[in-house]
């Protein structure tokens, strides 16, 4: 599957479902976010069961600044609708690779109870979560 452009219009439907979905986010001067978009492009290919969404951070500055990208490129991957990584920099393809078998092999029931439990803890100690 080939990469699709996320828009603000899109990004809760592509990222929000089940299965693995990877953001990049990027911009057309970052010189890093060019050496990386052939790479991610490649895997893309070989992965045609997970969404590859690019997010040009100039085009939607709205998002960007909701995912408090500071840095890019940044890559985001997304599982079941959890957010289970978020890092900038432009990564090779076998870490890439990795990356993506780790997603998959997660137990996302235990990750869910996971976040559940943080979300509690964070309610019982009367923090607010944004």
């Amino acid at each position: 599957m080939a990469t699709v452009e996320l828009t603000a219009e899109n990004f809760a439907e592509k990222i929000g479902g089940e299965g693995i979905t990877l953001v990049d986010f990027w911009a057309s001067w970052c010189g890093p976010c060019r050496m990386f978009a052939p790479v991610y492009e490649r895997v893309s290919e070989d992965n045609p069961d997970i969404v590859f969404g690019k997010v040009d951070t100039e085009a939607e500055q709205t998002l960007a600044a909701e995912f408090n990208i500071r840095s890019i490129p940044t890559l985001m991957i997304v599982r079941d609708g959890v957010a289970l990584y978020s890092e900038p920099g432009a990564l090779p393809q076998q870490a890439l690779e990795s990356l993506i078998q780790q997603a998959r092999d997660l137990d996302m029931d235990e990750v869910r109870a996971k976040v559940a439990e943080a979300q509690q803890k964070a309610s019982d100690d009367g923090v607010v979560n944004a």
